[in-house]
């Protein structure tokens, strides 16, 4: 061995054992425990928060920014381990004392960290105030443990877009097998929970960027009724249709979460109905929560991936066996006829409401959509490398929300999702949920091509449109691997569901046990990256 080749070869070693020691130092039996569990720990002296959170760090930087390189992290919160030695101090806490979580990049925090929605033109300074959801997780004694990468701007950016792609942080990957796409646009909150990076996360939704990215990394998703958790202060896409949402690796640690988050917000008018229709959702955590219930199968949303569909039989099969009514087929009315309308919504909707939420941020020079567009020209081998924003400029190209033709979009758009389509097929079938694929496994990154996904794609499929449409709930769990790629089912309903849907969710995962831990490889076939990490 030459003196080159030994210098590399040391190199290596160093950076092999670096990586090594920092893994071990990562506490795995932490890194996969759930909320009641930790928090048990805690109230038994075995465990404080700033150790937990410290352990959380600690894998941050072996996974996350080493080894596997997920990217699934922009930043960890300067003040993450203050905050924690805070809550260690406290006799008494919330349902989330001492409990780290993540935040998508797209959520306001009133602290050090950035909040950016993954783009270089709102990096001068941070929000000025927490947005609605954070502040309720804070009173529940929750650590802000740091924000996810994500697909930027949520994925309204352009057609072509790489989910999980931002000019901030880089390409997320699939802790499964890491040449595979996150999926978005939540894919920071996804991939990092999966990864064992924290506990729980919140993300968003518009249409699909919860339920897919959750399906994708093996986790749960829930989607919650547009109106029960607060958008204020979170970056925009749509009052119609957004919503924020947890994502965990099981029902228990979602509902637990979603408790926490749920509830009116003077700021966000949408939440009037939201003390009144929130309950506590732990109390559907019914091991026999199968049993009786009425779950209609929509083979409209299936057939487009044979993986899928294989998981799809296996799960009616499970359900059946625990005491649920399957009824299959059953058809949503409507169905083919969401995406026209929707798309002229969501582009009304971007302008205006992201018109409205920079007026909140005095900090930035970036004032309106178009101030935007003009920053990503200016910063385009930054912030278009691989693709562009043809959604930004058609948006841009939009009128007022007065509009005839937003009027008549926005109107139709719900009818046929909500009324005409969702809730027709559960009460003509007298249902309690319905039941779709969530996802084919996920595709191959691509930058050069984009996603190879989009609702309805013939070739993964997509569940995620028509509850997202009519702003009505949904959850995703997983259900099993295909080439040692997660694949999830997901459970839709009525508005305000929620209570049935987590029921019907539990009862499947306490009986399916789906959930595998990543083994971060190559690729599909491949070997592990990082062997051993655990």
């Amino acid at each position: 061995m030459n003196r080159t080749s030994l210098s590399i070869a040391l190199l290596c070693a160093s950076v092999l054992a670096s990586f090594a020691s920092a893994a071990q130092t990562a506490r795995p039996e932490l890194a996969w425990a759930g909320i009641a569990d930790l928090q048990q720990q805690m109230q038994g002296g075995q465990l404080t928060s700033v150790k937990l959170t410290q352990a959380f760090i600690d894998r941050v930087h072996a996974i996350d920014q080493q080894g596997p390189s997920l990217h699934s992290i922009l930043e960890v919160n300067p003040d993450a381990l203050k905050i924690a030695a805070e809550v260690d101090r406290q006799p008494h806490g919330g349902a989330l004392r001492g409990i780290p979580i993540l935040l998508k990049d797209n959520i306001d925090t009133g602290d050090r960290m950035l909040t950016t929605a993954g783009s270089l033109a709102l990096m001068e300074a941070p929000a000025p105030q927490d947005a609605g959801l954070v502040k309720r997780l804070r009173e529940s004694g929750a650590v802000i443990l740091g924000k996810t990468n994500l697909s930027e701007w949520a994925n309204m950016r352009s057609n072509h877009a790489s989910s999980g792609w931002s000019g901030r942080g880089g390409q997320t990957r699939n802790p499964y097998v890491l040449d595979r796409n996150p999926c978005g646009s939540s894919a920071g909150s996804g991939a990092a929970v999966a990864a064992g990076l924290a506990t729980v996360a919140i993300g968003s939704e518009t249409d699909g960027s919860i339920i897919c990215p959750a399906a994708a990394n093996g986790i749960v998703g829930i989607k919650p009724t547009v109106g029960l958790v607060s958008r204020s202060g979170i970056i925009p896409i749509s009052h119609n249709q957004d919503t924020a949402g947890p994502m965990a690796r099981n029902v228990a640690d979602a509902a637990i979460v979603l408790n926490v988050i749920a509830g009116s917000d003077p700021r966000d008018p949408a939440t009037a109905e939201a003390d009144r229709r929130k309950s506590d959702y732990t109390k559907a955590l019914d091991p026999n929560g199968l049993r009786g219930k009425r779950i209609g199968v929509v083979r409209q949303l299936a057939c487009a991936e044979p993986n899928a569909d294989r998981v799809l039989e296996a799960s009616i099969t499970l359900m059946k066996a625990q005491g649920a009514i399957i009824v299959d087929p059953v058809e949503i009315p409507h169905l083919k006829e969401l995406g026209d309308p929707e798309f002229t919504v969501l582009l009304y909707d971007l302008k205006h409401d992201m018109n409205a939420y920079l007026a909140t941020r005095p900090a930035s020079k970036n004032k309106s959509l178009a101030d935007l567009i003009a920053f990503n020209k200016r910063e385009a081998k930054r912030e278009m490398p691989w693709f562009g924003q043809e959604l930004f400029e058609q948006a841009q190209a939009k009128g007022p929300l007065t509009s005839d033709e937003y009027v008549k979009a926005q109107a139709k758009a719900k009818r046929l999702a909500g009324p005409e389509g969702i809730d027709v097929a559960l009460s003509s079938n007298h249902l309690d949920a319905l039941l779709a694929p969530s996802w084919g496994p996920t595709f191959v990154t691509d930058p050069v091509l984009g996603d190879h996904v989009v609702s309805g794609d013939p070739t993964v499929g997509g569940a995620s449109q028509p509850a997202a449409v009519a702003g009505y709930p949904s959850i995703t769990v997983p259900a099993g691997f295909a080439h040692d790629l997660p694949v999830g089912i997901v459970f839709f309903g009525a508005k305000w569901s929620e209570p049935t849907l987590i029921a019907i969710a539990y009862g499947f995962e306490q009986h399916a046990k789906a959930w595998q831990p990543p083994k971060f490889l190559e690729t599909v076939g491949g070997k592990p990256v990082a062997p051993g990490v655990p």
